[in-house]
């Protein structure tokens, strides 16, 4: 009788057999637990998703018990197509009012059109009236971009993050990439590696976007000027206002992990700036960022960097100057 092949595995040392079982083992425990996440956070009624993910475990552990480990990549490539297939992102949806509408913005020669800049009227977090207009920009006239910094958790790392461009007549526009939130919706750093939020370009006066996070939030607010030329803030406002008005057409998923508030800056910068900004954890954790952009020479006076951020702290000023046709004069009052 001939003898039976020897399996390549058994061909391998024994330790790289029991660390490759251990490899394998550990990736499909990973898939799994994210393929739980995907179906729990799925955007359907909370019952479907439960019996989904219900659904899914015991379909799991029956073909784990009968068949071993090896239809289990089957059974997750399956669900995960399925899956991505069918959650889609989309701009029609019931927003909550303050994101209703997206901008609207048509490039001609040499400026560009805005409709739809927000400018809210706040009494509390969820108590505000909704204000939009329309402006016209010379793209000559933008002359410098500011780097606000919002910290939200007693976690150092947890922050958002948006820039505002000044203009030759002292008057100011934010840009903020931000989830948008449906009705009833409340963000979750989780949900949102799970295709659970669209994303937005909010384009806003400094009163509503500055205002909203020092008044009414109570949060730090941070205010840098960066280190760029005028040219390059021209681009860089040129360069953000194009993806908010692609997103109008295509919209584009959130994303915890690949597109936040600073990763999407980042992405900006590095276009117009090839090479200015190293790979650097504080891209994901963005209460570090501003520390970044000073070890980087992109903002910073002189002197040591927590003193600089204590100068450059305005959210006592902005809510001192609260309704103020000055507000973006006055929060800027030292700096």
């Amino acid at each position: 009788m001939d003898a039976q092949p020897t399996a390549p595995e058994s061909r391998l040392p024994p330790i790289l057999c029991t660390a490759g079982r251990w490899l394998r083992t550990l990736a499909i425990g990973l898939w799994s637990f994210w393929i739980c996440g995907a179906l729990w956070f799925a955007p359907l009624p909370r019952p479907i998703a439960a019996a989904s993910l219900m659904l899914f475990v015991c379909a799991g552990m029956i073909l784990a018990r009968r068949y071993g480990w090896k239809p289990l990549p089957v059974l997750l490539g399956a669900v995960t197509m399925i899956w991505m297939l069918a959650v889609r992102p989309s701009n029609d949806r019931i927003w909550t009012p303050d994101q209703s509408r997206l901008p609207r913005i048509a490039f001609d020669p040499g400026s560009v059109a805005i409709a739809g800049i927000r400018d809210c009227t706040y009494r509390s977090v969820g108590d505000y009236d909704v204000r939009l207009f329309d402006r016209t920009i010379p793209l000559e006239s933008v002359e410098s971009v500011w780097f606000v910094l919002e910290p939200f958790s007693e976690w150092e790392g947890a922050a958002h993050t948006f820039l505002s461009f000044g203009f030759r007549d002292g008057t100011y526009l934010a840009v903020s990439v931000e989830v948008r939130k449906e009705v009833g919706e409340a963000f979750s750093p989780i949900a949102g590696i799970y295709r659970s939020y669209e994303l937005a370009y909010v384009i806003g006066s400094e009163r509503d976007l500055i205002g909203l996070r020092a008044t009414h939030r109570k949060d730090q607010v941070y205010l840098y000027r960066l280190q760029a030329t005028p040219e390059q803030a021209r681009a860089l406002f040129g360069d953000m206002l194009e993806r908010a008005q692609r997103l109008g057409v295509r919209p584009e998923f959130y994303n915890t992990l690949t597109s936040t508030c600073t990763t999407n800056i980042v992405a900006h910068v590095r276009r117009i700036w090839p090479g200015r900004i190293p790979r650097s954890l504080a891209v994901l954790f963005p209460g570090y960022a501003d520390r970044l952009a000073n070890d980087i020479g992109l903002i910073g006076d002189e002197g040591a960097f927590d003193a600089q951020r204590a100068r450059h702290r305005i959210d006592e000023r902005a809510r001192a100057a609260e309704g103020a046709q000055d507000f973006s004069a006055a929060i800027r009052a030292g700096l």
